[in-house]
């Protein structure tokens, strides 16, 4: 199989039956896709620093250096999934639930685990990370019922979720540094990358006996003309980042610092609430359902009154429920809740309407293929057919 690469270059791909799952250049510029240039490019929408504590997000079966040309989106990693997957020639999977949750002693036949690393097939999964990231699957939940200037439902808890990287490069190798920091994962602000700061000076330093300085001699007192080159990262890069600093900078023993960040007030956060245009209930429920693709939905609560405050939280939204409460929503739309929390919550006069689990969350690959095309552009992605809601209404 043949992708493309830079203007008069040629990639080809070695088929995945054949074991070989690496680039090979037959003339040479340009760089070949892989499975990290995919996790980095769901690193960007969705950080995996915002999943919640309990989740397990990111790779989770593969090698970021293997070849990758196409990727199946998918809410569940089925084993009809991982089947799909082999079928369509894909060398990875995107599901937004992991399919490795709880901590596992074996990996034996029969488990997706090891039918994903069987057929060679990456497996990548954002789950609450996408929930909470802007753009994610609660906006676009939030899009279904028409709120105005969603806010977090529940923000995120201030953590240190970034640390800053300075370090102090000679003059001649700043880009060399910053191209390797940047490409391992640094620099990342919102909808921008490779971004830094860049301060001319002087260092300083004396090189004791035994050690071979790439500017002056051991045993004096040297100065040189150095850049201070400051760029994010976020923390769940910072191995990856460092390990690049160590091997592009020019220096025996590069200088660093790594300073913890606090996460900014008034960010992204789980679940979502603001105003609608002030509509029967009744109004509301059915613009959810032509917006989400349903004729059913599942209802409790008040119907016969306007709503004009709508909380949203995709998937189980019983943790989210005394918060949808507190808000003063009258309305609160997820996928699925509990027989006494939908009892809690409408005796605290808020309308509950229940879409299924994964209906609530499958709008979001849509979403989800527009963002990874736009950021890997030779690369395809095709949405599974395999991936059904489980349960059906009748």
């Amino acid at each position: 199989m043949c992708v493309p690469g830079e203007p008069g270059v040629l990639a080809v791909i070695v088929a995945s039956r054949t074991g070989l799952r690496s680039p090979v250049w037959i003339w040479g510029l340009g760089v070949a896709m892989n499975v990290g240039d995919l996790v980095r490019a769901m690193e960007a929408i969705a950080p995996t620093s915002l999943a919640a504590p309990w989740d397990n997000v990111g790779l989770l079966v593969g090698d970021e250096a293997s070849a990758l040309t196409r990727v199946l989106l998918a809410i569940d990693c089925s084993r009809a999934v991982v089947a799909e997957a082999a079928r369509e020639r894909c060398e990875a999977i995107v599901s937004y639930h992991p399919p490795i949750f709880q901590a596992s002693k074996r990996f034996a036949a029969g488990s997706i685990a090891y039918e994903l690393a069987r057929a060679g097939i990456a497996a990548y999964s954002p789950h609450t990370a996408l929930d909470a990231a802007a753009g994610g699957t609660n906006d676009l939940l939030a899009d279904a019922v028409a709120i105005v200037e969603p806010a977090p439902l529940r923000p995120l808890e201030p953590r240190e979720n970034q640390v800053k990287l300075v370090t102090f490069v000679p003059v001649d190798h700043v880009e060399a540094v910053s191209r390797a920091l940047f490409a391992a994962g640094a620099g990342r602000i919102g909808d921008y990358s490779s971004c830094s700061f860049r301060t001319k000076g002087t260092g300083t330093f004396f090189g004791e006996e035994g050690t071979h300085p790439v500017v002056g001699d051991p045993g004096r007192l040297e100065e040189t003309d150095e850049v201070r080159l400051e760029t994010v990262v976020p923390l769940g890069r910072l191995d990856a980042v460092v390990a690049a600093l160590r091997l592009a900078h020019p220096y025996e023993e590069p200088a660093f610092d790594l300073v913890r960040l606090a996460a900014v007030p008034g960010g992204p956060g789980y679940g979502r609430v603001g105003l609608v245009q002030t509509a029967p209930t009744r109004m509301v429920i059915d613009r959810a359902k032509r917006a989400l693709g349903l004729a059913h939905v599942l209802v409790a609560g008040p119907l016969e009154r306007e709503v004009y405050r709508v909380a949203v939280c995709a998937g189980s939204g019983g943790d989210l429920l005394d918060d949808a409460i507190a808000s003063g929503a009258q309305l609160f739309l997820t996928g699925e809740l509990r027989h006494h929390d939908a009892l809690r919550a409408v005796a605290a006069g808020l309308t509950v309407v229940c879409v299924l689990h994964s209906a609530s969350e499958r709008g979001v690959l849509m979403a989800l293929e527009r963002r990874l095309a736009e950021r890997l552009p030779d690369a395809s992605f095709v949405r599974s057919r395999a991936d059904q809601e489980p349960f059906v209404f009748m």
